[in-house]
């Protein structure tokens, strides 16, 4: 095996801090854009919380009225007494929430897509320029598939990283720290009940995150095979017919196309596994909350 292919099949580690740094190299001119997409997650996060306890306040004040310790709302006092005004302006209330949600999630989506996007093309300039200044020798030794993919498809995936992952990462974070301390507002006992089922969450995140990572790493180099071995042979087509290899070429593209797929198959089988698995916590959590929620209302406690 070519040296080339043993680096690309080195599986590194899972976090590399000296190569994070020269990634964020590239976005540190657009960190303004970065704080700003970071600001607008956090207050999404807010409207997204907002949403549920406006319906509490909505069934504690006007269809169930109740005079429990912690059923009285903060905005309750501005609230106008008659039910029919008061939802309405609770729905009203709801309504702005979902418009400055939208307008604070299409600012946080846009700002990162567009330092995603402006980030790549530095990377990809730099790239290009780096091969330039390089040997003769160099080439003679990797094959053009190899570089087209460096530049193409892994540059890609960097974005993908940048401008969706890191965008889903700041916004859930926001959400989930936010419900957090909500649920512990409100009620700590079945708060904790709630957070029962995060260490199973934990370790089936930690098992997912091993098969995929491998998984997707067999695909690269899958994918940088089939490019090399579609430059060697569509630009020597003349060749493989005049020698009568078509079948002999054929049967190493279907070998390497296999791998691919089988590569995909396992990632495809990870994820089927692993969104049920959570749905199941996340299920048994609702059901553990019904449980002893329901238990403590039989019981006036």
């Amino acid at each position: 095996m070519s040296s080339a292919q043993q680096e690309e099949e080195v599986l590194g580690k899972a976090y590399d801090g000296r190569l994070m740094g020269r990634l964020l190299a590239y976005v540190r001119p657009y960190r303004w854009q970065v704080v700003v997409a970071t600001l607008a997650a956090g207050l999404h996060s807010v409207t997204q919380v907002v949403g549920p306890y406006l319906n509490k306040v909505i069934i504690d004040r006007y269809l169930f009225p109740t005079h429990a310790p912690g059923s009285h709302s903060l905005i309750g006092n501005y609230l106008p007494a008659d039910p029919w005004r008061g939802i309405a302006s609770v729905a009203l209330l709801y309504i702005t929430m979902l418009v400055i949600g939208f307008a604070l999630d299409f600012l946080q989506t846009w700002s990162m897509q567009w330092v995603g996007q402006h980030s790549m093309y530095d990377l990809r300039r730099d790239l290009f320029h780096h091969l330039q200044r390089l040997q003769i020798s160099f080439f003679d030794r990797n094959p053009v598939g190899r570089m087209v993919t460096r530049v193409t498809n892994d540059v890609e995936m960097i974005n993908d990283m940048i401008s969706s992952a890191l965008v889903a990462f700041f916004d859930d974070s926001f959400v989930l720290l936010l419900i957090i301390v909500v649920m512990f507002r409100f009620n700590w006992k079945l708060s904790l009940i709630t957070l029962a089922v995060l260490p199973f969450m934990i370790l089936a995140t930690r098992a997912f995150r091993r098969a995929v990572r491998d998984s997707y790493r067999r695909i690269r180099v899958a994918v940088a095979r089939i490019n090399v071995f579609l430059q060697e042979h569509v630009t020597g087509m003349s060749v493989v017919q005049a020698f009568n290899r078509e079948q002999r070429a054929y049967d190493e593209f279907d070998q390497i196309n296999r791998v691919h797929l089988r590569a995909w198959t396992d990632a495809v089988f990870a994820y089927a596994l692993y969104y049920p698995a959570i749905e199941f916590l996340s299920t048994l959590a609702i059901a553990l909350i019904l449980w002893f929620g329901g238990l403590r209302v039989l019981n006036h406690t």
